[in-house]
């Protein structure tokens, strides 16, 4: 229907409220170095009905909201692969079972010591288990620790928790005085979800992983969106009708699509709607909040506050250490948990509908959750720095071997990242891994991953402009990062984000046009090949050599292929291995390379035209490259020799008549 002029919708002015709101708060708190989810958050206190009353019907709101949580959960299914599960099982399993089974247990126990009932106690130890994800991974990512001891037992705890998340909300609406069928009502549901995981796994490996590869064979952003997002709230809708939550249903959605080669593309696409409506879902969160109750309870928020901060890092303490990970880092470890997540949101939610409240408070249990939550997630940077203080203070009392375990706990991958696959990156890959480097590939086509899979160590299939698709393949350590095959706006692009999530990182770039280094260099580029000087320059020099203009007094000359040809009844057997090659440099490369030039002669590789120094050199890397790379056939490279060597057979090789 046509709205007639000057007429509006109901719902735009309440929307247009929220994200003003969210985006200017959402600004403030990222100036003001505090996690954008406090933000929104902030955002709901404000433009609630409690306070300015800017949206008073929160339908649509709440509308929002709901597909947040799918979509939160959806994602979380996307990045827990089963592969990825079952290579950290005993940290995830073990920490993270211990961690969450101790603090529900700890927490309705003191609950309960209090007067509350066991339903409420069961289900305050439940919000109370949970972590923020969000808030520990960019603390861990801004700290640089992702990959360290404590970063790593942290992240497998996380994991355990997100994924007993979808338990929980199967479980809290069985906890309440309206669930139907008591014990056997909660066996049923339970065998209800085993079904349909069962059902999802087939699904997720026989039938998912052909049907996105079809998809993505289209090269359409927006029909591999769409064909994601069907499939994520379509699972959540067919799950509900099948008695399940839709949480459930959308974590087992994402999980279909972890096992996809495509899944980082997935996860890239879908994470900008994810943002978007996980924002209205932590603006709804923060509308429920009366500022009355909270000033009126300020004492009691506090006090809560601080015994979760006690349990928690008793419990995630303990958990580590069953870890075996030493005290120091168990202490760490601890403080960096000791907060409640944005999921314990979506549990109060699922209790509130089956008439649980936090520790039995009525309304001002909800009150009081979400002011607690508030104030520590603002306190887990402030909390995570106290406890690596802790830790190191701990660990100058430890022994020395522990110290130097400290010591080399970083891991690093040192891999060259290239994004982008092509002819050029296929050439750069195989220089680089014959030189003893891994390298890791970024690539959104179907077919140019499947030819960089042949030739790279590893192959990620994303958007390299996505930071999620960047960070698994491995940006927070990688030693270089090189784009390859792309304009020099889509390089910039690409640039800006690889410097935002690993600043000072080196880059390099080789764009398909003449880029400018006004558009590149603001974006964080090192190195910039230029297209068109790199093939004009040498070119001209060939055109120029050939004419006399010019010295050509370079031997070899790079332009100039060596077709050795040897009599084909010699003796060596390797000399069936030669074929024409061209020199990779007009001296030694490696001798170049370490700034010397002080070589007596020069061998080319009649195997890939590797140029090296004769032993006769101080350093001899003809016969090097030979031993290391097994390519024993060389050829003089001086002016006026005619012959060959073969390092393996010691045999001197004649060139053929007219070869």
């Amino acid at each position: 229907m046509v709205l007639a002029a000057g007429e509006t919708t109901g719902y735009l002015g309440p929307v247009v409220a929220l994200l003003c709101a969210a985006g200017l708060i959402g600004y403030l708190s990222i100036r003001l170095r505090i996690v954008p989810i406090v933000g929104f958050l902030l955002a709901g206190v404000l433009i609630g009905p409690h306070q300015l009353g800017l949206v008073s019907d929160s339908e649509v709101v709440r509308a929002a909201a709901d597909i947040g949580v799918m979509l939160l959960l959806f994602t979380i299914g996307i990045e827990f692969s089963l592969d990825r599960m079952a290579s950290i099982r005993r940290y995830v399993l073990l920490g993270g079972g211990v961690q969450v089974v101790l603090t529900v247990g700890l927490t309705a126990a003191v609950s309960m010591a209090f007067g509350v009932g066991w339903r409420a106690a069961v289900l305050t130890g439940l919000l109370v288990a949970l972590s923020s994800t969000a808030i520990v991974l960019k603390v861990l990512s801004a700290s640089g620790r992702t990959t360290t001891t404590v970063g790593a037992t942290s992240i497998a705890t996380l994991i355990f928790q997100d994924l007993a998340v979808v338990v929980m909300v199967l479980i809290v609406p069985l906890l309440g005085d309206r669930a139907d069928g008591g014990p056997l009502g909660l066996l049923r549901a339970l065998g209800t979800a085993l079904v349909v995981l069962v059902v999802v796994l087939v699904v997720a490996r026989r039938v998912m992983p052909p049907l996105l590869e079809r998809v993505a064979r289209t090269c359409s952003p927006e029909v591999f969106l769409l064909a994601v997002v069907a499939i994520g709230l379509g699972t959540a809708w067919l799950t509900s009708l099948a008695g399940v939550s839709v949480a459930l249903g959308a974590f087992l959605a994402g999980l279909v699509v972890s096992e996809s080669r495509h899944s980082s593309h997935a996860l890239g696409e879908v994470l900008p709607l994810q943002i978007l409506f996980s924002a209205a879902f932590f603006v709804s969160i923060g509308m429920l909040v009366d500022l009355r109750a909270v000033l009126r309870m300020w004492w009691l928020i506090l006090l809560l506050a601080a015994a979760v901060v006690l349990l928690k890092v008793i419990t995630g303490g303990v958990a580590l250490l069953a870890l075996r990970v030493g005290l120091p880092t168990a202490v760490a470890g601890g403080f960096l948990l000791a907060q409640i997540g944005e999921f314990s949101f979506v549990l109060q939610r699922a209790g509130r509908s089956a008439g649980l409240e936090p520790l039995e408070m009525g309304p001002d249990g909800e009150q009081v959750l979400v002011a607690v939550t508030v104030t520590l997630m603002i306190l887990t940077p402030a909390l995570a720095a106290a406890g690596e203080r802790l830790a190191e203070a701990l660990r100058r009392r430890r022994p020395t071997a522990e110290r130097e375990a400290r010591r080399s706990e970083p891991t690093t991958g040192g891999e060259v990242l290239i994004s982008g696959w092509g002819d050029v990156a296929a050439g750069l890959t195989t220089e680089l891994r014959a030189r003893g480097l891994s390298v890791a590939v970024i690539t959104l086509g179907p077919e140019l991953a499947a030819d960089a899979e042949r030739r790279a160590d590893r192959v990620v299939r994303g958007d390299p402009s996505h930071g999620n698709v960047l960070h698994e393949a491995g940006l927070p350590t990688a030693r270089l990062v090189v784009i390859c095959e792309n304009t020099g706006e889509q390089a910039a692009r690409v640039a800006a984000v690889v410097t935002r999530f690993a600043p000072g990182k080196p880059v390099v770039v080789r764009p398909t046009d003449r880029a400018g280094a006004a558009e590149l260099v603001p974006a964080g580029v090192e190195r910039i090949v230029d297209t068109v000087d790199a093939v004009t320059r040498p070119l001209a020099d060939a055109v120029l050599r050939r004419l006399g203009e010019i010295d050509r007094s370079d031997h070899p000359d790079p332009s100039v292929p060596v077709d050795f040809r040897v009599d084909p009844a010699t003796a060596c057997p390797h000399v069936s291995e030669i074929e024409p090659v061209l020199p990779s440099s007009a001296g030694c490369a490696e001798c170049l390379r370490l700034g010397e030039r002080d070589w007596v002669h020069l061998r080319t590789c009649l195997h890939c035209g590797n140029v090296g120094c004769c032993d006769s050199s101080p350093h001899r890397h003809a016969s090097a490259h030979a031993e290391a790379c097994a390519h024993p056939v060389v050829a003089s490279a001086e002016p006026d020799e005619h012959w060959g060597w073969c390092y393996f057979d010691l045999t001197r090789l004649e060139r053929a008549t007219g070869g």
